[in-house]
């Protein structure tokens, strides 16, 4: 049974996305993760040999918006997400101020796109606090 984020961190989740993850013909995972998978995240933008990856975590959502507790059965390979910036000096310094609905990105394994994503609404992401 998944534990949620919002237990642990005590606040909210900083923003929600629509994904897909890309089938293994696209160069993505052979096998589709589970709730608890911990990518990377990437702006569409960026050149990651410049910029780098960012710890933003998913915690994904079933058909009516309600976290997937389930932990032994693979998520969507379309759906919704909740993202959570791990570092909130990083959410400070990058993120509150690059990231808006309608932003696009990658999750990210290594260097490897292994799905896409776009940001559907801003949630924690400007009252989180920076620690």
């Amino acid at each position: 049974m998944w534990n949620p984020y919002e237990n642990s961190r005590q606040n909210t989740h900083d923003f929600t996305i629509k994904y897909r993850f890309y089938t293994p013909e696209e160069g993505g995972r052979k096998q589709l993760p589970f709730q608890g998978y911990r990518c990377d995240f990437a702006y569409e933008s960026d050149d990651i040999t410049t910029t780098g990856i960012y710890a933003i975590h998913p915690e994904f959502e079933d058909g009516d918006g309600q976290l997937i507790m389930d932990t032994e059965r693979p998520v969507h390979r379309e759906g919704q997400a909740r993202m959570w910036v791990l570092f909130g000096e990083m959410r400070e310094k990058v993120h509150r101020h690059r990231i808006q609905v309608g932003t696009r990105g990658y999750f990210m394994e290594g260097p490897r796109r292994v799905g896409e994503v776009e940001v559907t609404s801003l949630v924690g992401l400007l009252t989180n606090p920076v620690n």
